[in-house]
């Protein structure tokens, strides 16, 4: 493939185009049960150009996790920057991790990253994956309570232990989500997240965000 040009763009959609059908086909099936030849339908490829693409399975499954996780963080980039407060900003976070959009989704791209944990400890290409993915989830919420001390909005504790238990609190509360469990819905993860993040950091909690979108989505 060029490197410049149409040819070099087209290359690129079209590796989108197949990222976003893997993520619809595993979602739908499971990573188990998803082949390189369901996504070469999803697309109107054939199963040769994915193989070229992403030449396993596995990888598949980790660059559509990557690619998932990239727009979920663009978004979130785009839309702390019009909120002032760190407070703020923390509750956007737990919204958008929480909390369905404005759009209709038919299944939860939660389910994607059940069958990364689920490959992680046997795969240690997967579980590098999954150990980059936790490293860039953790320094967002620290950085929000860095600013958010900085400021005088929050309480003196210990950041990276705050950090730990609430990045640890959201991807548990996400395994419900994911197993649609009735007892534990969107909104009481959210109240549940809030709760704890207001009483350990000393702040108001204010009313959910309007649009908010679970990361993966």
């Amino acid at each position: 493939m060029r490197e410049n040009g149409g040819g070099s763009r087209d290359a690129g959609e079209r590796r989108e185009q197949m990222l976003r059908a893997a993520l619809d086909v595993i979602v739908e099936r499971g990573y188990a049960d998803t082949r390189i030849a369901d996504v070469a339908e999803h697309t109107g490829t054939s199963p040769a150009l994915v193989i070229y693409y992403f030449k396993t399975r596995d990888q598949l499954l980790t660059e559509a996790i990557r690619y998932s996780e990239d727009t979920w963080y663009a978004e979130y980039v785009q839309r702390i920057e019009q909120i002032p407060t760190a407070a703020g900003r923390l509750a956007e976070l737990i919204a958008m991790n929480c909390l369905p959009g404005t759009d209709p989704e038919p299944n939860s791209y939660w389910l994607l990253w059940l069958d990364l944990w689920a490959l992680s400890p046997r795969n240690a290409g997967v579980a590098a994956v999954r150990a980059k993915s936790d490293e860039r989830w953790r320094e967002t919420i620290r950085s929000i309570v860095l600013s958010g001390q900085e400021a005088g909005e929050f309480a003196p504790v210990d950041a990276d232990d705050f950090t730990i238990t609430l990045s640890a609190l959201l991807d548990g509360l996400a395994v419900q989500i994911a197993l649609e469990d009735p007892a534990v819905p969107p909104q009481r993860t959210y109240d549940l997240a809030m709760r704890f993040a207001s009483g350990q950091l000393g702040f108001d909690a204010k009313p959910v965000p309007k649009r908010a979108r679970k990361r993966g989505s």
